[in-house]
């Protein structure tokens, strides 16, 4: 039994360092560690035995991964990482930098760790001890919020089914002897993939502008059309210069809305996703005076949101962006192609997932969904029986009757035992192909027949599946490793007008994705509008209170 003299000694040691944390200490005391004396190895294990097999709770932050503790220390009499080694400096210093990772300096206790660093005596193993196992447990709490995220996004989005990302704690911990540096090592936790790294490279750059003052705004006004002379388009000419849209240069007229200048636009609003036409209207200029502030808050959301996204993406995978209305192919790290797609109405969110995709059906059938049937079809069906004409077929315990036998006032949208479906054709609401992912969303890629709304720049207007543009080119793409599966083929399959399926030989990850940030081909810098309002809720959820 550890005395209860000792037991109120460690909690309370650990509590005043914590609770009454002094002022922040400047970046250079900070930083400068008082000597490396450490106490005797042998004396600091025996104290984190004792602390680590007290009964009392310890305070939280080292409680949640106190079995991690015990695990490393006691179970494995494991390395000492911290007292004595050098890399609690470090460690302070990338605590201190915390923001640049594209979490929140104020949420980790870098003063409470200088105080704990400072305090370190080789005649007091105690003191040693407990800051021992506490930069261990703050080390695992910003590793964690580093390679696995701050949040759970399902609880956040309940269109998020990602599966979370998970850690094994004890590796992580033990993984600190590997680097004498422990910043170098974090370097390694975090997301490894490509988007993520470019945006935590553009969080800098927008870091830097902001720090430079931002990039100011344009004034309000009449529409801005190219030609025309306004007192704004000096404004304008430094917006752009900020961003690199424009490079500065000295111009005859700076009042003229000047070619130059209404090129450097249309590639803004190609950045933005907006119509790129060169004109200044209310939106354009709604983007235009969006802040350098507000975009590194986007960044540091789309950050957040790929630490959530599968380690290992696959060689060869698709990815639908929601937010940008684009479907992507990589091969091997490169996109090696990028269509228009539309997506879910406000109402009907395409949610976030990944699966596989499996099989190509080429003149698909449409099994009407029960909500469609009930709350769309239903009430037209009751007016008039004959409505939906003879694209669809009514199945009755899947045997097809005449739409006109049934008497549809009879039924309610909480009674409807019949099942619609629609018959392969052009008109067919799947088009004339399919792109199968098995998935309990019952969401998938198809063709459809309202080609013209590929022409819009905002494309949310299915019921949640995502609609391709082009499909049949899409599916060659697809069925690259498919033996004589043409562009021809496809189209003479399609003219038989019957059902045919097509299965992979190997399965094609497919990851749906809401990307409102990142860096595009080139480098160009790329960012949309928050359509789902997901990105409001995210930073609600990330920056409303501490994490740790």
């Amino acid at each position: 039994m550890v005395p209860r003299v000792f037991r109120f000694f460690a909690v309370f040691c650990l509590a005043v360092v914590y609770l009454a944390a002094p002022a922040p200490l400047s970046t250079q005391f900070a930083f400068a560690a008082k000597g490396n004396a450490a106490p005797d190895a042998a004396a600091t294990r025996q104290a984190i035995s004792q602390i680590l097999n007290t009964e009392d709770r310890l305070p939280l932050p080292i409680q949640r991964v106190r079995k991690t503790l015990t695990q490393h220390y006691l179970d494995n009499n494991g390395e000492i990482f911290w007292v004595g080694t050098n890399r609690m400096t470090p460690f302070i210093q990338r605590l201190e930098f915390a923001d640049d990772d594209g979490l929140r300096r104020a949420d980790y206790p870098v003063d409470y760790l200088i105080g704990l660093r400072d305090q370190i005596d080789p005649s007091n193993p105690l003191a040693g001890a407990y800051a021992e196992i506490a930069y261990s447990a703050f080390f695992l709490g910003y590793a964690s919020d580093l390679a696995t995220g701050r949040v759970i996004l399902s609880k956040i989005d309940r269109d998020h089914f990602q599966k979370p990302r998970k850690l094994n704690l004890l590796v992580l911990l033990e993984g600190i002897g590997s680097s004498r540096n422990p910043s170098q090592y974090l370097n390694t936790i975090e997301p490894q993939n490509a988007h993520y790294r470019a945006l935590k490279s553009l969080l800098r750059e927008y870091r830097d502008i902001d720090g430079e003052g931002g990039w100011g705004t344009v004034a309000r006004g009449e529409v801005l059309k190219p030609g025309m002379s306004d007192p704004r388009v000096p404004q304008l000419r430094s917006r752009l210069e900020k961003t690199g849209d424009v490079l500065p240069r000295e111009v005859s007229n700076p009042l003229v809305y000047s070619p130059d200048l209404v090129l450097a636009t249309e590639q803004f609003q190609k950045r933005n996703g907006l119509d790129a036409d060169g004109i200044i209207g209310p939106g354009s200029l709604s983007m235009l005076n969006v802040t350098a502030e507000e975009r590194m808050r986007q960044i540091i959301i789309n950050m957040e949101r790929w630490r959530h996204m599968p380690g290992d993406m696959g060689d060869r995978h698709l990815m639908v962006n929601i937010a940008a209305f684009e479907l992507y192919t990589y091969q091997d790290g490169s996109m090696i192609e990028a269509r228009p797609v539309m997506v879910g109405k406000n109402r009907h969110q395409t949610p976030i997932f990944s699966d596989e995709l499996e099989y190509v059906e080429i003149n698909p059938t449409w099994t009407v969904p029960y909500s469609i049937a009930t709350k769309e079809m239903l009430p037209k069906l009751k007016a008039n029986p004959g409505y939906l004409g003879n694209d669809f077929e009514l199945l009755a315990g899947g045997q097809s009757i005449p739409f006109t036998s049934v008497n549809f006032n009879n039924y309610s949208r909480g009674d409807f035992p019949f099942t619609i479906r629609q018959k392969p054709s052009a008109k067919n609401a799947l088009g004339i192909i399919k792109f199968m992912l098995p998935n309990r969303h019952a969401i998938y890629l198809h063709d459809t027949p309202s080609k013209s709304l590929f022409g819009r720049t905002q494309r949310a207007f299915s019921h949640g599946c995502i609609r391709v543009y082009k499909p049949l080119e899409f599916g060659v793409s697809v069925l690259r490793e498919q033996s004589g599966w043409t562009l021809e083929r496809l189209q003479n399959v399609v003219a038989t007008g019957k059902t045919t399926r097509v299965k992979l030989n190997h399965k094609v990850p497919v990851h749906i994705v809401y990307a409102t940030a990142w860096r595009g081909e080139g480098g160009s810098v790329m960012f949309r509008q928050d359509i789902y309002s997901r990105d409001k809720k995210l930073y609600n959820a990330l920056f409303g209170k501490p994490s740790t």
